[in-house]
């Protein structure tokens, strides 16, 4: 059974919940970066636009330093998407988001999906330390947790 299938009937157990939001608050020590993991029901639009909308609607571009990643799932598609806000994505680049994508891909079509998912949050966790070292005053501007919707 794939990644996309499986999340057709249920997205997360408690326990890989757990392990993803540990991912994220491990990622973003030593950093003013932001992560996001968002799962929507549909596809709208295409992936991108969505993840966008998405990204959007999370308030992710509010951070004080533009430095916010969201990983934009869609299983009922077999889609998603990793995007960063402008400060980020001008670090980072194209050719980082798909070797993100491809690296979680892999982890995908092994049927290890939580692994994949951390595995994308590691990733980004590395560049944001590097560039957005965090500073004393730094808040965790965003919720941690994993989001769902449309």
């Amino acid at each position: 059974m794939s990644f996309f299938s499986i999340f057709r009937r249920r997205f997360f157990s408690k326990e890989e919940e757990k392990l993803i939001v540990g991912a994220i608050r491990s990622a973003e020590l030593g950093t003013s970066g932001e992560i996001r993991v968002h799962f929507s029901k549909v596809l709208v639009n295409n992936v991108m636009e969505d993840a966008h909308l998405t990204f959007t609607k999370l308030k992710m571009q509010e951070t004080e330093r533009r430095n916010g990643v969201l990983i934009y799932i869609v299983p009922s598609s077999k889609q998603f998407a990793i995007i960063g806000d402008e400060g980020f994505h001008q670090i980072a680049g194209d050719d980082f988001w798909q070797s993100v994508k491809e690296k979680m891909l892999s982890y995908f079509k092994d049927g290890r999906f939580v692994e994949g998912i951390t595995k994308g949050i590691e990733e980004v966790g590395v560049i944001l330390k590097k560039h957005y070292p965090r500073e004393n005053n730094d808040i965790n501007e965003l919720n941690d947790e994993i989001s769902y919707g449309e």
